[in-house]
């Protein structure tokens, strides 16, 4: 399973830094043959402290972790919709993401020009956003335009299209985001053939950078600008110091710590960055663990058994007939997969079951 988060921003925004402190936590990439290589793609692990606990278990030869694509757009300008800036290039690599990391800058340095000439991280986003939102607005537009037409014939999945689009253009034209409309299942699913730039789940990055002046450390009218937007916009945002987690990818695990409590950073906001990323595209994870191999698998949220059993083979899942299942923490407990099932620990589970975040499994299939 390849799902990508698009990295977008206003230039001179730290999202280059960002890219690089990200590629440099990259897994190998012939263990992930889906994948395009591609200078502007990063594969980058999903860190999970269960995985390795698991593999010590099992004294795995190979820990293999789940993964989420980062693909860097190069920097978005306001009019962009309108092709200021190559914009209609990179709005159509936004596009061909899955879902959207908007970084923000949070710091003042008059050594890295801003393309307003100030830093005003709402009115970034803002700017950002317009751009989304107008690019949409004329692609549903122009689709309108023909369904309209077409739609006259009578054709029941025509005008289901046509209602769809008509609630849609009625909200970007009013500078709201594709999302934001209120859609039932099947409308739902009509509006993501648009695959429209709005309706894509977006992350904010909020970077900031260390020794320099910090918006949310000035705790002025910027900063509360900037929480009442996000919190208007219902939305999910990270820090991170992009500028040293770049430095520190190159800094031993033990000594990293010391280093980020010197600079007065806190916590790994770009480990934070990608579990959020996970999140965002309502994935989990389960695990297989053995001699072999242990290794994290990505579902999204609500996969059935014999749905978790495809990401692995299609036979899999064609075949299915049972899974037994244990949960990361129960099976630790119990030493090993034999002890756990010499102890009833292991479940049996059919068709119908739906796999939960941490489950461990073995599939049986004819």
């Amino acid at each position: 399973m390849s799902l990508s988060i698009g990295i977008v921003g206003l230039p001179n925004v730290g999202k280059s830094t960002l890219f690089n402190a990200l590629t440099k936590k990259g897994v190998p990439a012939e263990n992930y043959p889906f994948c395009t290589i591609d200078p502007s793609v990063g594969i980058v692990a999903v860190p999970d402290p269960r995985l390795d606990r698991l593999a010590q278990m099992s004294v795995s030869e190979k820990t293999i972790p789940a993964v989420v694509e980062f693909v860097d757009i190069a920097g978005l300008v306001k009019g962009a919709a309108q092709g200021e800036g190559l914009g209609n290039q990179f709005l159509t690599h936004i596009r061909e993401t899955d879902a959207i990391a908007q970084v923000v800058r949070l710091f003042d340095d008059e050594d890295v020009h801003h393309v307003a000439g100030e830093v005003d991280p709402a009115r970034d986003i803002e700017v950002i956003n317009l751009e989304l939102t107008l690019a949409d607005l004329e692609s549903a537009k122009k689709r309108l335009d023909r369904v309209e037409r077409d739609a006259k014939g009578g054709d029941k999945d025509l005008i289901a299209e046509r209602d769809v689009l008509r609630k849609l253009v009625q909200a970007l034209d009013q500078g709201k985001p594709a999302r934001s409309v209120a859609l039932d299942e099947y409308e739902q699913n009509i509006a993501k053939s648009f695959n429209l730039l709005t309706t894509k789940p977006m992350l904010f990055v909020l970077n900031r950078k260390s020794g320099a002046v910090n918006v949310d450390a000035e705790n002025g009218d910027r900063w509360k600008a900037l929480q009442s937007l996000l919190e208007s916009l219902g939305a999910q945002w990270v820090f991170v110091d992009a500028g040293v987690e770049n430095e520190l990818n190159d800094v031993g695990d033990e000594e990293r710590a010391d280093f980020r409590r010197d600079l007065g950073v806190q916590g790994d906001g770009i480990n934070d960055l990608i579990r959020a990323g996970y999140r965002l595209l309502n994935l989990i994870s389960y695990f297989t663990t053995g001699e072999k191999e242990t290794r994290a698998w990505t579902i999204v949220r609500g996969a059935t058994a014999p749905e978790a059993a495809g990401v692995i083979h299609t036979d899999f899942q064609n075949k299915f007939i049972r899974a037994e299942v244990i949960q990361w923490d129960k099976l630790l407990e119990a030493g090993s997969w034999s002890a756990a099932r010499d102890k009833g620990m292991i479940r049996t589970e059919g068709k119908e079951y739906v796999f939960q975040d941490g489950d461990v499994t073995e599939f049986r299939h004819s």
